[in-house]
């Protein structure tokens, strides 16, 4: 084969590799919410985006490249190009993963990521551009410098992670007005709708259960379309309604979130709530709000967004909600299960079991009901009582709202329990863990009186400074529930290890694994029928190691 054919042969090549390097990347910066700030953090603590084989390989092709031009000078040696060139093919197979990783999240390809994608694709092309223009200046044999054009290649590949950081600038300017046009255009559809009543919620934690729970409630008496999943962004928000939100409509549920000041205003004057809702204020995100003091500036901004005649719901038990709620001069309802008298509905009598919950339902004037619900663990009956709190102030009764109570069903990957048929059962706590979320598991893993009871978890993640001692606190807390732990990730584990330790836990039934695969290989060697398996926390794709 002619040599030329080679050459052209490794440039489709690289096209390929080019279309799937860019793909993981993209993937990367939109779970990163399309922020370059935030996806740049990424980079820097990620070991996927610049591999340890990848920089051996470009050492040793800048190596080669630097000898073959010392040695050969630029005569066309074909032995000596034809290696070359081989060694790099080789190169790029050393460092590609040709193997698909599962993804818990996967890329959605929505009209922002298919723009994102093809500026991607015109930065490589524009990279490719400038490359040849050099060597067609230096050269009239472009096959000459095929050593040069193949290293200029591999270091364009190299960059990739780069790469979708300026084809992101570039789209930049577009995607505003685009933003801009679909965000007015919602806006001016809920401010048409007069008689809509829109719900907003926000919180550290908590939210999404909440605003299926209310979404279940009020439906015993109102038409009610909710956002689906954790659409909490403005662009999710305005497709939403945009796209369903019809005339049919009485209630719009919108679940509100956040990671920056402001979040929560932006998305207020979106939907134009009328009834807002705090379920918990804690160390979430800590690593772009920095501190609490920012996370309940920007909850409160739900608050603030109300009208005069809007309703401000709490969760009064929250130390740091239960700041805002005594400042607050709007229209009011105080939820939790503490301080009773001070609260305008609330639970007693909680029984809580694996199979669900019971409790009296019970606001000031004395009114109450009993009620069952499918829903596990304490941290729910708080966000049941939102729930209650929002279906009072829209004018349904506790017989209604008990109905709507025993019609919730669990919401995958939040504390919902799997019974499989072997003997097993599965306590699936997957989605998103929190201080609080992780206490409530054990706690309901507690309840069950038979079988051993097993944690895999990677710990927690996306608390800031508060990270290390929060998940050594979780340490010693499993140690007082579970008889085997599985931590996935030695060094992400490592205080909630130290905390196990501390608390004089039996060592030899820690066992410490890479990844989830050899998590569950290590459950299949030491479970038995009868055991509950709790699944706490899976990492997002975007976090590693």
């Amino acid at each position: 084969m002619r040599l030329e054919k080679i050459f052209y042969i490794s440039i489709l090549f690289w096209i390929v590799t080019i279309i799937f390097k860019s793909r993981f990347f993209l993937h990367m910066i939109q779970l990163q919410g399309y922020r370059n700030e935030e996806y740049r953090k990424w980079i820097k603590t990620s070991t996927k985006a610049y591999p340890k084989r990848m920089k051996i390989s470009l050492i040793v092709l800048t190596i080669i490249l630097v000898f073959q031009m010392i040695y050969t000078g630029y005569n066309k040696n074909n032995i000596v190009l034809f290696l070359f060139n081989l060694l790099w093919i080789v190169s790029i197979f050393y460092t590609f993963n040709f193997k698909r990783e599962e993804s818990k999240k996967e890329l959605v390809f929505t009209p922002r990521a298919k723009r994102l994608y093809v500026s991607n694709f015109l930065v490589n092309f524009l990279e490719l551009l400038i490359l040849f223009m050099i060597v067609k200046k230096l050269a009239s044999d472009i096959i000459i410098y095929m050593p040069v054009i193949l290293y200029g290649l591999f270091i364009i590949y190299f960059l990739q992670s780069g790469n979708i950081i300026l084809a992101n600038i570039i789209v930049t300017p577009v995607e505003r007005r685009i933003n801009e046009y679909y965000y007015t255009m919602a806006q001016e559809k809920i401010k048409s709708m007069e008689d809509l009543n829109t719900v907003g919620i926000t919180g550290s934690f908590g939210k999404t259960s909440t605003k299926f729970i209310v979404d279940t409630i009020l439906k015993e008496k109102y038409r009610v379309l909710k956002t689906p999943e954790s659409y909490n962004t403005p662009m999710g928000i305005s497709k939403v309604i945009n796209s369903e939100l019809t005339k049919d409509y009485e209630i719009f549920i919108a679940e509100m979130g956040a990671r920056y000041i402001g979040d929560i205003k932006e998305l207020s004057k979106l939907t134009n709530p009328k009834i807002g809702i705090i379920t918990s204020i804690g160390p979430t995100h800590l690593e772009t709000f920095k501190n609490i003091e920012n996370i309940m500036k920007t909850k409160y901004e739900l608050i603030e967004e109300l009208p005069s005649d809007g309703i401000a719901i709490f969760n009064y038990d929250n130390e740091y909600v239960k700041k805002l709620a005594d400042k607050t001069f709007k229209e009011k309802i105080l939820y939790g299960l503490e301080n009773t008298e001070k609260l305008d509905i609330y639970a007693t009598d909680i029984e809580v079991s694996e199979l669900g919950s019971t409790f009296m339902l019970k606001d000031k004037s004395g009114e109450e009901i009993k009620c069952t619900t499918k829903l596990l663990g304490k941290h729910n009956i708080y966000n049941i009582l939102a729930g209650a709190s929002v279906a009072k102030a829209l004018g349904l009764t506790f017989k209604e709202i008990k109905r709507g109570i025993s019609k919730v069903e669990p919401i995958p990957h939040r504390l919902n329990i799997i019974n499989p048929g072997t003997g097993v059962i599965v306590i699936d706590d997957a989605f998103n863990s929190n201080p609080d979320g992780a206490e409530a598991a054990l706690e309901v893993l507690s309840q069950f009186k038979e079988g051993r009871k097993i944690i895999i978890t990677p710990g927690m993640v996306e608390l800031g400074d508060k990270e290390e001692e929060a998940n050594r606190e979780f340490g010693i807390s499993i140690g007082n529930v579970c008889d085997y732990v599985i931590l996935v990730g030695e060094k992400r584990t490592r205080p909630i290890y130290d905390g196990l330790k501390n608390s004089g836990y039996d060592e030899e039934n820690i066992f410490v694994v890479k990844n989830l695969d050899e998590a569950t290989s290590k459950l299949q060697e030491i479970v038995k029928s009868k055991d509950i398996v709790l699944f706490e926390n899976d990492l997002p794709d975007n976090y590693e190691e």
